[in-house]
């Protein structure tokens, strides 16, 4: 007979290996940034989005587990898994810290190899449009937003024609 901590053990792995599938797509996006390979880039933006949303499913998925495993055991629903650790057999425990530990260092490895490839393609954004405006100074306007941003806008050429309406 299964335990009832064993289906959020299951969970746990479900959303690891999730983790580790959005960690794996964000470093082959930063493979193709650093290939210059733009249709790879946007190809793995996709791949990423719906990688994203299986974490999330997987994660609100282990959170009613707990949540159910908590109410089941006379805790609030919104107790934490490690509050929950003692309610757990004992032999099961370091299964759990190590799940636990591993969830959160992939993570933490996920928004970091996140941050780095947002920074990586504002930065090539950055370039190219620099790049488009010494080609074409005349073709650009910068303007300051009510926030205090600066706005780069295209302008349209002088003697082009535009379309009315």
């Amino acid at each position: 007979m299964s335990q009832p901590w064993e289906f959020i053990a299951d969970c746990l792995r479900a959303e690891l290996a999730d983790y580790g599938g959005l960690l794996h797509l964000f470093e082959a996006q930063q493979r193709s940034l650093f290939n210059r390979d733009p249709e790879a880039v946007l190809r793995f933006a996709g791949e990423i989005e719906a990688q994203a949303r299986a974490v999330a499913d997987s994660r609100t998925r282990r959170e009613q587990a707990v949540a159910g495993f908590a109410s089941a055991h006379g805790q609030p629903g919104s107790a934490s898994l490690r509050s929950l650790l003692p309610l757990i057999a004992a032999e099961a425990r370091p299964l759990f810290e190590a799940l636990i530990a591993e969830v959160n260092l992939l993570l933490h490895r996920v928004r970091r190899t996140s941050r780095h490839n947002h920074t990586l393609l504002s930065r090539a954004v950055e370039l190219h449009q620099d790049t488009l405006q010494h080609l074409r100074p005349h073709a650009f306007v910068k303007t300051y937003s009510p926030a205090g941003r600066l706005a780069v806008a295209t302008a349209p050429l002088p003697g082009t024609l535009r379309a009315a309406g």
